[in-house]
């Protein structure tokens, strides 16, 4: 089964996990001091927020397979479809440990496909997590923190250093970031 993710950025976390507490009648499965998730069964959403960015609004997209087959599946449909990807592989972000993608469709959002292989108590194990603002997301979307371009931000999405978590990398095409990474 694949579940569709929704992350979006909020101003006020308190307040947010309220609303949508009421809105999904539950509570958060996870909750950090900047971040919360809810596993929705009805409709299936991994459905995510945190204080990372510095605009409200959607982060980005995704969908999160069940296992390494779903993931490849997806991977190949976009490479059939001749949509560029950027390639994370095994990394860390949004307290988990994940194996995933990115894509980025024509309006600039990016998507997410990811198959989560376990949490962690950090929102990310990079050297950079102090600097982490919001996760970061390939190309085409616009630049909110540290990334606008990686050759101006020394640390974030360059070729020689991973992204910051919580940057959103301003790169040309997610194939031009083949030795970036990024995050959640």
């Amino acid at each position: 089964m694949k579940r569709f993710h929704v992350h979006l950025h909020v101003n006020d976390l308190d307040k947010s996990i309220g609303f949508y507490s009421a809105l999904f009648n539950q509570a958060p499965t996870r909750t950090e001091a900047d971040y919360a998730k809810w596993m929705l069964e009805d409709p299936p959403v991994n459905f995510a927020i945190s204080t990372r960015g510095e605009q409200p609004g959607i982060d980005h997209l995704g969908i999160q397979t069940d296992n390494a087959e779903e993931l490849q599946a997806l991977k190949d449909r976009a490479t059939a479809a001749d949509i560029s990807l950027l390639d994370e592989g095994a990394t860390t972000c949004c307290y988990a440990r994940s194996e995933k993608h990115w894509i980025t469709d024509p309006q600039g959002i990016a998507w997410e496909h990811f198959h989560t292989l376990g949490n962690i108590p950090v929102f990310r194990e990079k050297a950079d997590e102090a600097s982490a603002v919001a996760c970061c997301a390939p190309s085409g979307a616009p630049a909110t923190h540290c990334c606008t371009p990686a050759a101006e931000a020394a640390g974030c999405c360059s070729p020689t250093l991973p992204a910051a978590a919580g940057a959103r990398c301003a790169l040309s095409s997610p194939s031009s970031a083949s030795s970036s990474t990024s995050c959640c």
